[in-house]
């Protein structure tokens, strides 16, 4: 499919950053910030936030509640295994939508449930009455579907529908997804049953994006995503790589406030404590640096020439730094940012030092760096 038959399509998108984002070995929100990013989430024009896990008890379900109670314009979810009691204390906290989640594939079957293909669709019929005859939205939660007998994945959809599911959620549970499998096996499912169906993808091998995006090129119309790709081992789908994807990469409809990219990240990075990489694709700060001197001339020639949006969009700002890397042409418009001239003799000149420098320091040369070798020099 071309990306312009893309345009105008509505791709739903979930965060689980409050559940699975938190699941993230060593990371605890503390309940206020819990609070403070399904706020950040649903301002930023999120569909749906998974907020938690309410059979939990304790501060898990008073702080669900305490979410739900804010009346945000986000549909807030509830995490949930197949057993009644789970959806019991969901509906206690008030919350509109549900995920069921039960293993589809023998591995998890037969070693994690100790039990039985028949039994695992007995189980999510039953929750699913349940969730339905108290009116709420349900995802049934296919976990470990990437690694599923893929007849019985199609009878566990056709359950989950029958049954009166909304979505199926479509589990890469240990990331093992490619774009190209995740594509064919998305596809299939999808011509052997009518569903609205979530990606969620595991990181892995680094493709959890690619893989969202190969499941929504196959027929997916749901993206289950966390701020910063946070989750389990090497995290989930990054909500800031999966929109901004989505949007320019196969022009579908993306109604989220980008600018708030950059706010909600930070915040998640600190309450994770877990730092942004410079170079994070979207938000991090080296996305619109540029040193190179080609690059550099290009940028501010047009900064088209080498970025692929503008970095007002998601909350940056473009840097053009000075160091070992750089040309004249960068130095004399550097200098031209503090009202300075230089010849070519004295960009020349100054770029030696600069080089020498910034390889001396391992990194670019800061502004007064920059403004004290001229002196130095002069």
């Amino acid at each position: 499919m071309a990306a312009s038959e893309y345009k105008g399509k509505k791709i739903y998108i979930v965060d689980t950053t409050l559940r699975d984002g938190e699941q993230t070995a060593g990371v605890v929100f503390a309940n206020r910030e819990k609070v403070t990013i399904a706020r950040m989430l649903s301002e930023l024009g999120v569909d749906q936030i998974e907020a938690g896990i309410p059979v939990m008890g304790g501060d898990e379900k008073e702080t669900l509640k305490a979410i739900v109670n804010l009346g945000l314009n986000s549909s807030i979810m509830a995490w949930n295994r197949a057993v009644v009691e789970d959806i019991k204390q969901s509906l206690d906290c008030g919350v509109d939508a549900v995920a069921i989640s039960i293993s589809v594939s023998d591995i998890h079957i037969e070693y994690k449930l100790q039990s039985t293909r028949e039994q695992v669709l007995e189980r999510l019929a039953r929750a699913i009455d349940f969730a339905k005859e108290h009116n709420l939205y349900v995802s049934a939660n296919a976990e470990d579907a990437s690694r599923a007998d893929e007849d019985f994945l199609v009878l566990f959809a056709k359950t989950a529908k029958e049954a009166g599911a909304d979505r199926l959620r479509y589990c890469d549970t240990v990331g093992i997804l490619n774009p190209f499998t995740a594509f064919e096996k998305v596809q299939r499912l999808l011509s052997k049953v009518d569903i609205d169906l979530e990606m969620h993808m595991h990181n892995d091998f680094g493709m959890a994006t690619a893989n969202t995006l190969a499941g929504i090129t196959a027929g997916a119309n749901y993206a289950g995503v966390t701020v910063n790709g946070l989750g389990e081992r090497a995290g989930n789908a990054a909500l800031e790589e999966v929109a901004m994807a989505l949007k320019h990469t196969m022009g579908c409809e993306m109604s989220l406030n980008a600018k708030g990219f950059l706010e909600l990240s930070t915040y998640v990075a600190d309450a994770s404590n877990r730092a942004l990489p410079l170079s994070k694709p979207i938000v991090g700060k080296n996305m619109f640096a540029h040193e190179s001197g080609i690059h550099a001339d290009g940028a501010y020639k047009n900064p088209r020439t080498y970025e692929a949006f503008d970095p007002e969009e998601v909350g940056l700002i473009r840097q053009i730094v000075v160091g070992k890397h750089s040309g004249t042409a960068t130095l004399r418009k550097k200098f031209q940012e503090f009202n300075m001239e230089l010849s070519n003799e004295q960009s020349k000149q100054l770029l030696e030092e600069v080089r020498k420098y910034a390889i001396e320091l391992k990194r670019p040369l800061f502004d007064k760096e920059l403004v004290q070798l001229y002196h130095e020099l002069t």
